[in-house]
């Protein structure tokens, strides 16, 4: 998670969750089943971005963690609208695992 050094005052709430995929289509497919529900309060705004692990990876290759910015009102709607995402993160996430090709390669050569 990250910290902003600029504030909004219109929205001094914010929070930025870092989610790690283990390929940049996971990553990709994760963002497109999210960024589907807009945010049900026009007091909470968020942004979905596909960025690499580091900074020193380069290309769109290496863009496999799932950033999600929020800024709120107040801390409690930034939480509500956070618990949110995590319950909708924790479904496509347990999709993947049941599902997805690359989830269950990825867990194959992880054991060996």
């Amino acid at each position: 998670m990250a910290v902003h050094s600029t504030i909004d005052q219109e929205f001094p709430c914010s929070l930025t969750i870092n989610v790690p995929f283990p390929t940049p289509r996971l990553a990709t497919v994760a963002h497109k089943a999210l960024a589907v529900d807009q945010e049900l309060s026009p007091l909470v705004r968020r942004t979905f971005s596909i960025d690499s692990d580091s900074p020193t990876d380069a290309g769109a290759d290496a863009a496999s963690v799932l950033r999600v910015h929020y800024k709120a009102t107040t801390n409690r709607m930034l939480r509500v609208a956070v618990n949110g995402l995590m319950e909708s993160l924790n479904l496509v996430v347990e999709v993947m695992e049941e599902l997805d090709v690359d989830v269950l390669e990825h867990n194959r050569v992880s054991s060996q």
